[in-house]
């Protein structure tokens, strides 16, 4: 598998409807043009994530217009829109088979992944593990597959559960949800307690996995043992409510073991997933530390264990998130997308961040309103990912530098790092406050003192000539205006 790859996250309903609209005719996944794979693989991905492919409950289009906000967003970003417009959440679906009028059926996955194959990429998929939508069929066949409570607990709290009739009796289903929100009224939640419940969802992954490379496996905390204990353990009346002894994704890592595991994951929970076998989790923290423009606190996140970042995936947007030329806006993005993109690990880059799209769509809607390309944005993105494509970036090893500022009141804004591999260096800086930052950054393990040395910055298109015993002590001085970065390729000069 290559080392720091770079994920493509697609929209997948979304996508579909804009091709079709271009060539004139509805498209399904499997009938993408090549030329849109040859993109991908010429921009320097390694995966594909497939986002919403799974046939989704027809009830959550009403539970999504039935919120007087989700008809005013629709209002504000698709003007026109119709109620086709909305088909409901990937995240609620009804089983794991491919929406055959949105996506098309397994054979489309299928050519997608030989297309994938055909170029070097993979191809990554949803697996929602904690909770199914309304009409799965599950609801009828297997109940029990299901958290359930009593008659009286459901009249605490009515909204909180979903009245089911079975064999002549009246069930109440718990909705899915997070312990820190209100329920997801529009999904029910599965009980891990229940091993036949865990064998199910292993069975649905092992079928899946015929079809794809990987998985990106939605909220995957939610399913730990002591997690899922804390929040699910009252509805054991009489019952030990202990949690089971091992842990789901171990059944999921041994059922699976060819496929990429790719966890989203909150609540300092990174590294135990990783220990259970997955092979990248979420860096949420990183993400919240970048949009908050903290250096500190970003130079201490990035003091963490190589071993344990080269297993993180670093993104500055995703579907659950703000676009992230909203939240920066052209004047503060190319610190943030130079910072992750020259990480170790893996990095997530959403359909539209590189073209600098502002609207955030609902993973509801299938279409939005058009926006055009930022060539601004899309240059930048082309750069760093021309730059990323380079092997050191793969395969050398990675050093967070310490930065002096060069005076005693001047911002600690700069976070410094180098990549080497061999005889080959580069050098990242990036200024993460509003204002001009300078540094010195002591290269002793890296300079030597009797020669000079040219700095390439290949995201400016400058050269520099420093002298070997600078760079050793003090160090190499760099000065940057507010959000702007470096990114040097260091070689002694002959």
């Amino acid at each position: 598998m290559t080392g720091n790859p770079n994920l493509y996250e697609i929209n997948t309903a979304v996508w579909l409807y804009e091709l079709s609209e271009k060539h004139g005719t509805r498209m399904t996944i499997g009938q993408v043009p090549a030329s849109e794979w040859d993109r991908l693989k010429e921009s320097g991905f390694h995966f594909v994530w497939l986002m919403g492919v799974w046939k989704r409950c027809r009830s959550d289009r009403e539970y999504f217009l039935a919120s007087p906000h989700n008809v005013s967003l629709c209002n504000t970003i698709l003007p026109g829109w119709t109620e086709e417009d909305i088909i409901g959440s990937p995240y609620a679906i009804e089983c794991y088979e491919p929406d055959p009028y949105y996506i098309g059926g397994w054979e489309d996955i299928d050519r997608v992944s030989r297309e994938l194959h055909d170029r070097g990429m993979r191809l990554i998929l949803d697996f929602i593990p904690n909770h199914t939508g309304l009409e799965h069929p599950w609801v009828k066949t297997h109940p029990d597959y299901f958290i359930q409570v009593s008659e009286k607990e459901h009249e605490k709290n009515p909204a909180d559960f979903y009245p089911v009739s079975h064999n002549g009796k009246t069930l109440y289903l718990a909705n899915g949800r997070d312990p820190y929100f209100p329920p997801w009224s529009d999904t029910l939640q599965l009980n891990y307690f229940n091993p036949q419940t865990r064998q199910a969802m292993v069975d649905e992954i092992l079928k899946m996995a015929r079809h794809c490379d990987g998985f990106r496996c939605d909220m995957a905390m939610l399913v730990l043992s002591g997690i899922f204990q804390k929040t699910w353990g009252w509805t054991r009346e009489g019952e030990r409510s202990d949690a089971p002894r091992e842990e789901f994704w171990t059944w999921v890592r041994h059922a699976v073991p060819g496929s990429l595991l790719i966890a989203e994951s909150y609540w300092d929970t990174e590294w135990d997933l990783q220990q259970l076998g997955f092979d990248y989790t979420y860096d949420k923290r990183l993400y919240d530390r970048v949009v908050s423009s903290s250096a500190l606190d970003i130079y201490v996140h990035l003091n963490a264990d190589v071993g344990f970042q080269n297993r993180l995936t670093r993104f500055i947007e995703n579907h659950d998130e703000k676009r992230s030329a909203e939240i920066f806006g052209r004047e503060r993005l190319t610190a943030p997308a130079a910072l992750f993109s020259t990480l170790p690990g893996m990095k997530l880059y959403y359909q539209g961040q590189i073209e600098g799209k502002r609207i955030r769509v609902p993973v509801q809607m299938r279409r939005v309103m058009h926006e055009e390309e930022d060539r601004t944005t899309s240059s930048l993105y082309e750069k760093l990912l021309s730059i990323n494509k380079q092997d050191i970036f793969r395969e050398g090893e990675w050093r967070l530098r310490e930065v002096f500022p060069l005076t005693d009141n001047a911002p600690h804004d700069l976070i410094a790092y180098t990549w080497k591999a061999g005889h080959r260096i580069k050098l990242v800086v990036v200024n993460m406050g509003n204002a001009t930052a300078g540094g010195r950054i002591p290269l002793q393990d890296l300079a030597a003192g009797d020669r000079n040395y040219k700095l390439l910055d290949e995201l400016n298109d400058l050269i520099y000539l420093r002298n070997g015993n600078e760079m050793k002590y003090p160090g190499l001085i760099v000065i940057l205006g507010p959000f702007m970065a470096h990114i040097f390729d260091i070689s002694a000069v002959e």
